[in-house]
């Protein structure tokens, strides 16, 4: 029992233990850690197969998760929630956090998308790397990265949370910063690394407030305890945890980073996209359920920086002539309608999984794709020079179209089913908020459309030598099978299948109460999207394309082109200031503190230099000062005596 300061006994009720397969759940783990050690202190041992043991780790946990995810269907309901106990961790006083695996029906969907994603990536690396002559240090931080975030996904308290959360950070600084060599990359990845630990703030801010309220650290535990804190502590509890999912989520404000990080290799873009770095956040908001059904106004901040990031992000994608980038755009985007739906609580949560899913399919699909076209393209990513690719690359351009259909919600393909559902919560919980979010899904479908006409489309504007070619089957094959999972994706509706599966982590879907039919709301999510991609072949298939971007813009252009101004915004408040505080703080520490401690020093060293100067080392003046100060003691007593 623990009691509660009101003095009522909540029981804490403790999850079932693992057995038989789950009990191989610390292998999901260990398989992609073991492979990131052997790659990084093997050195040149392991270059001609490296990249074979890394791709065949994720695999195996791939494997295990399947295995694991069959055996939880067969359980019941309220038998689904499953610890695995390795070692006690940190036992300091009044803190005891054991090294727990929680493994649920939340963690069993995001093993699947990490390791199912990330091994099609990892294959993938082997023919996109090939020529890389650091492709074996490619794999193991490949490998690294995945064990971090299934460390943080599997974790069953905050502060083994944090251990994948901070080893996910390392992982992409590594990662994006891959080709160090180029300025712009080293650059990325330093900036990725510092707004990160911005966001890390929060989250340790929220770790230690966690363990001040509820003695623990432990889902389980605060779940069951969450009912004894007041509203206000709750609140902050959860603005923290909306700070620190800002940071990993690439949300506003804390966005700055995402597209700079396209200077890594394209398959850190996807892995960090699709499977993990950025649905971290979402993971830990939804995870943290217990925290904001208790917290109204942490929801509608969550909700307030969802919408922002939805139409800023929405907007970026509109200016960017980099494939990549653009893409990068789309994913803050996108990753905002989860966000949204994760603040909408017990009425969005499963659908915020539900599109964090699908986008995963369709968002490692397009980038993997992006990445072909590079390929074939000479590494250029300006998709001014592209155009007219379908027929030089088919496969590429037939996968990368499923990816297109599925993110813009062509009915039938995964994102209609997902995205329209985040919609239509919103709208049922503020009319606002949904008109917002359905704007968002016109601008995704203008930003899409542009991306898909300069690439695919339009007219051929190839660069003298350039000759497009296909990629080789290593990369072509998993484009096909994410272009599948981007049309089946939204299978998992099927029968309300997802919404049950999820109950039991985030409780019952509340009947909607919506102001028109749920009918009338798909159909003008579609209405709107058709706009945009009407607007968008207008713009870019009957017009001609420019092979320069045009410098005589329009302002909302040019500040789109700037994405938004987010890093002046970010200079102005908070690299300028904290530049010039740290500044003055030097001057002062120089000029006070050290002048306050040194100058005791100097005075001291002075005084010495002064009694230097009588210690001659001259018997006769050593006589001589005894015989003045015998002469001055005897006047001195002889003037007491009169």
């Amino acid at each position: 029992m623990f009691v509660l300061e009101t003095g009522t006994e909540i029981p804490v009720v403790a999850p079932s233990g693992a057995d038989g397969v789950l009990g191989l759940v610390w292998l999901v783990i260990a398989l992609p850690l073991l492979g990131a050690a052997v790659l990084l202190l093997g050195g040149r041992l392991t270059d001609r197969w490296g990249h074979w043991l890394g791709t065949a780790m994720p695999v195996g946990s791939f494997v295990i998760s399947l295995l694991m995810f069959v055996d939880l269907q067969g359980r019941d309901e309220e038998d689904r929630q499953v610890v695995k106990h390795l070692y006690d961790w940190i036992h300091v006083g009044g803190l005891r956090v054991d090294m727990d695996l929680l493994y649920d029906p939340l963690a069993a969907l995001f093993l699947l998308l990490i390791t199912g994603v990330g091994s099609l990536i990892h294959v993938y690396s082997i023919g996109y790397m090939e020529h890389d002559p650091r492709r074996r240090r490619f794999f193991g931080y490949l490998n690294l990265f995945v064990a971090a975030m299934l460390m943080l996904i599997l974790s069953e308290n905050y502060l083994g949370l944090f251990l994948g959360w901070e080893g996910v950070g390392l992982a992409s600084y590594l990662l994006i910063g891959f080709w160090q060599h180029k300025h712009s990359a080293a650059q990325a990845a330093k900036k990725a690394f510092v707004i990160n630990r911005v966001g890390d703030m929060g989250m340790v801010t929220a770790i230690f407030l966690a363990f001040t309220l509820f003695g623990s650290t432990s889902f389980t535990e605060i779940s069951q305890r969450a009912g004894g804190a007041s509203e206000t502590a709750m609140t902050v509890l959860g603005i923290l945890l909306l700070v620190g999912a800002c940071g990993k989520s690439a949300q506003v404000p804390l966005q700055a980073w995402l597209l700079d990080a396209m200077e890594g290799p394209t398959p850190v873009s996807a892995l960090i996209h699709a499977a993990t770095m950025v649905t971290a956040g979402v993971y830990l908001i939804v995870r943290s359920n217990f925290v904001f059904d208790r917290a109204p106004d942490a929801q509608t901040a969550v909700v307030v920086v969802a919408v922002v990031s939805i139409l800023w992000g929405a907007a970026i994608g509109c200016a960017k002539d980099d494939i990549k980038k653009a893409l990068a755009g789309s994913t803050m985007s996108q990753i905002g309608y989860m966000m949204l739906g994760a603040g909408l609580g017990p009425a969005g949560y499963a659908f915020a999984i539900f599109h964090l899913l699908t986008h995963g399919f369709f968002k490692a699909n397009m980038f993997l794709g992006a990445g072909s076209v590079m390929h074939g393209m000479d590494d250029d990513v300006d998709m001014r020079h592209y155009g007219l690719l379908q027929k030089a690359m088919p496969v590429t351009f037939l996968t990368f179209a499923m990816g297109y259909l599925a993110i813009i919600g062509f009915p039938g393909f995964s994102g209609f089913w997902s995205k329209d559902k985040i919609i239509e919560a919103a709208i049922a919980d503020n009319w606002v908020v949904g008109v917002a979010a359905m704007l968002g899904a016109g601008v995704t479908g203008f930003y899409m459309t542009r991306l898909m006409l300069m690439t695919f489309f339009s007219q051929k504007r190839w660069r003298k030598g350039v000759h497009p070619h296909e990629s080789p089957q290593v990369m072509t094959i998993p484009l096909i099978v994410l272009a599948a999972l981007s049309v089946l994706g939204g299978g998992l509706l099927l029968g309300n299948w997802i919404i049950d599966w999820l109950t039991p982590v985030v409780g019952e879907e509340p009947e909607h109460d919506l102001p028109i039919p749920a009918l009338a709301i798909t159909l003008l999510v579609l209405l709107v999207v058709a706009a945009g991609v009407a607007t968008a072949v207008a713009l870019f298939q009957r017009q001609r394309v420019p092979e320069v971007a045009p410098t005589e813009v329009s302002f909302v252009t040019r500040a789109a082109r700037a994405e938004l101004y987010g890093n002046e915004i970010n200079e102005g408040l908070v690299v300028g200031p904290g530049r010039r505080l740290v500044s003055g703080l030097l001057v002062f520490d120089r000029s006070g503190a050290d002048g306050l401690f040194m100058g005791g020093g100097a005075t001291v060293g002075a005084l010495g230099d002064v009694l230097r100067k009588v210690q001659t080392g001259y018997v006769r003046s050593y006589a001589l000062s005894v015989l003045i100060g015998v002469v001055l003691v005897a006047a001195a007593m002889l003037a007491v005596q009169l």
